[in-house]
């Protein structure tokens, strides 16, 4: 299990990432939202042990351990870190990801032999920039998987190339429901949608408000040389 209690990240002028609690289950899906796409990213860069945090706790499987997160974890199209580049065709995204992976674990080595086997085949001549939601979505979290160590997904913001959930939903329930492979998938989002039940968090959800709703350092005064 993912926890993450308080997880902030310190930006120039106000947090990255403002402090944020939530928990993802194996074989569950969990969508964050958060109008910001930057702090979308901090998000999901933090929950895979990929960017330090200013502070709180986070733990996978009951481990502090940053080394045990990023071993366990794929982010997936994570804009301006992993997101594919647009002159990059399919076929290259596939040959470049799986250089990446033990040979091992990725069985063929051309791209070729994994497209097929994979069912991509249709796709493989498309420049990535000409992919469909949904299948971008498809090949990328399949990438993401060969290696069999990946137990958490983490999809920065999927819903920025479609606004109908049908082209990203489905095949995130579909990994989290997974029996032969039980995932925790986490998604940021800008909103969740309307017809989605599951569990929800929303990016700072942790912040100390005060009775008016409003954050505690908006109501902090300094004091003046009388009061001190």
């Amino acid at each position: 299990m993912l926890s993450a209690h308080q997880l902030h990240v310190n930006g120039r002028r106000d947090d990255l990432l403002p402090p944020t609690s939530l928990q993802a289950r194996r074989g569950g899906l969990l969508l964050v939202s958060g109008t910001r796409q930057d702090q979308r990213t901090a998000l999901a860069l933090a929950l895979s042990g990929r960017m330090k945090p200013s502070g709180g706790t986070l733990e996978w499987d009951g481990s502090p351990r940053t080394r045990n997160l990023r071993q366990a974890s794929a982010v997936v199209d994570s804009p301006g870190v992993n997101d594919p580049e647009q002159h990059l065709s399919v076929r290259d995204l596939v040959t470049e990801d799986l250089a990446l992976v033990p040979r091992r674990y990725r069985g063929a080595l051309l791209s070729k032999p994994w497209l097929k086997v994979n069912r991509f085949e249709d796709i493989a001549g498309l420049w990535t920039e000409q992919l469909p939601a949904d299948r971008r979505l498809e090949l990328l979290t399949a990438l993401a998987l060969v290696d069999p160590h990946t137990d958490l997904l983490v999809a920065d913001s999927p819903d920025r190339h479609s606004g109908d959930p049908a082209d990203w939903l489905p095949r995130l329930e579909e990994l989290a429901n997974d029996a032969g492979r039980p995932l925790a998938v986490v998604a940021t989002v800008s909103r969740v949608p309307e017809r989605w039940s599951g569990p929800t968090a929303v990016i700072g959800n942790a912040a100390v408000r005060t009775a008016e709703g409003l954050p505690q350092e908006l109501c902090e005064t300094p004091e003046t040389e009388d009061a001190k």
